[in-house]
């Protein structure tokens, strides 16, 4: 990590109420009419049911109870089996519960590796356990694909806070300044953008421009962050995210006191005062690199709880001390609802074509910068 610098950061914008906020429509039911609804499979518990799920169970034991596999396991058979026939796939995030991560995902990641997987993939229909920027995402990265969201109110804060129209006066009010927008955004939002950027390349994304300002939005403990990495001035939004902005660093200081040698990961939308407690900041998915690479003993993950229980499964000889702030809105998608998203092809991501014709080119930029 480079060394820090004295942050250059202006914050602009009114703090916004948490909320899911504008989000598309649900979609017209064209996937429906055209591939057809499926019955829907047998939910029944049983012996066959119990031996072709016990390796998947296998993988998550340690975090999930056998009490609670029962019911889980007739669901994960159902739509993988339906995976097949629907030539789908399931695009997962880290904050996914261990049954979805681990059991019915194609692909897991945080939301840039995620947008990469999207273009990769030859399925005809996508779907997204996330929320529904990732799910806008993947649909501006693949315009003829089918793109489903088990839950339209799988929303995000973060997204809520900032509008096109807002983006359209911090351009007036900043002429010539590059603008360089968190994925976590509307497609509207990313139409009126430059470029767009994770957690995990904020920094290079805002260093790609070669100028002394840029504005990042719409998170403002992001762009504090990254304005402690970089000599570019960030002119910064005051949107923040509903799960991070919770944790206090006087939390830290307690569960560091009763678990001693603990080493404390912190993502980079939490508050200033948290990260300065931390021993390391970083995205989703640096912070699951630290902990396979280090192996520390004992560890506390501060961002989305479900987290700690999907890397847990790939690191059983490290200790998980777990607070929990969950997203309400990625706890939206269960096994229940993607089940019959891939039964009844619901619900559909559609995006205004001019609309998504800009936005993809800011994604597009962001998925084809270079490392």
């Amino acid at each position: 990590m480079p060394a820090l610098v004295t942050p250059q950061v202006e914050t602009l914008g009114p703090p916004v109420p948490h909320g899911l906020g504008p989000v598309s429509r649900p979609g017209s039911g064209a996937a429906a009419r055209k591939l057809g609804v499926l019955p829907m499979p047998s939910l029944e518990w049983n012996e066959t049911v119990a031996r072709e799920t016990a390796h998947l169970y296998e993988r998550i034991k340690t975090v999930v109870p056998p009490v609670e596999w029962p019911f889980f396991a007739p669901y994960v058979k159902a739509i993988n089996e339906l995976k097949k026939q629907r030539n789908a796939v399931i695009l997962a995030h880290n904050y996914q519960t261990p049954e979805i991560y681990n059991c019915v995902a194609d692909f897991v990641g945080d939301s840039l590796q995620l947008a990469r997987e999207a273009t990769k993939t030859k399925a005809d229909i996508i779907v997204q356990a996330g929320v529904h920027f990732m799910a806008e995402t993947s649909k501006l990265l693949n315009p003829d694909k089918v793109v489903l969201i088990p839950d339209l109110r799988a929303g995000c804060s973060l997204a809520a806070s900032i509008t096109g129209a807002d983006v359209r006066l911090l351009r007036e009010r900043f002429p010539g300044v590059p603008i360089v927008t968190y994925v976590n955004t509307s497609a509207e939002v990313k139409a009126e953008s430059d470029i767009c950027c994770t957690s995990s390349n904020a920094v290079q994304v805002v260093e790609s421009f070669g100028v002394d300002r840029v504005i990042l939005i719409p998170d403002e403990f992001l762009a504090r962050w990254v304005a402690t990495q970089t000599p570019v001035k960030i002119i910064a939004w005051k949107g923040h995210c509903e799960v991070h902005e919770r944790f206090t660093a006087d939390e830290l200081r307690k569960y560091r006191a009763s678990n001693p040698g603990v080493q404390i990961l912190a993502h980079p939308e939490c508050p200033p005062d948290v990260l300065a407690e931390a021993d390391f900041t970083g995205s989703t998915s640096a912070m699951i690199n630290f902990v396979k690479s280090k192996r520390p003993r004992k560890v506390l993950m501060v961002t989305e709880c479900s987290m700690a229980d999907n890397v847990q499964v790939e690191t059983p000889d490290v200790e998980f001390v777990r607070p929990c702030n969950l997203c309400p809105h990625m706890k939206r998608i269960t096994l229940a609802k993607i089940l019959d998203s891939l039964v009844y092809l619901r619900e559909e991501v559609e995006i205004d074509p001019a609309i998504a014709e800009r936005a993809r080119r800011a994604v597009e930029r962001m998925v084809q910068l270079k490392n």
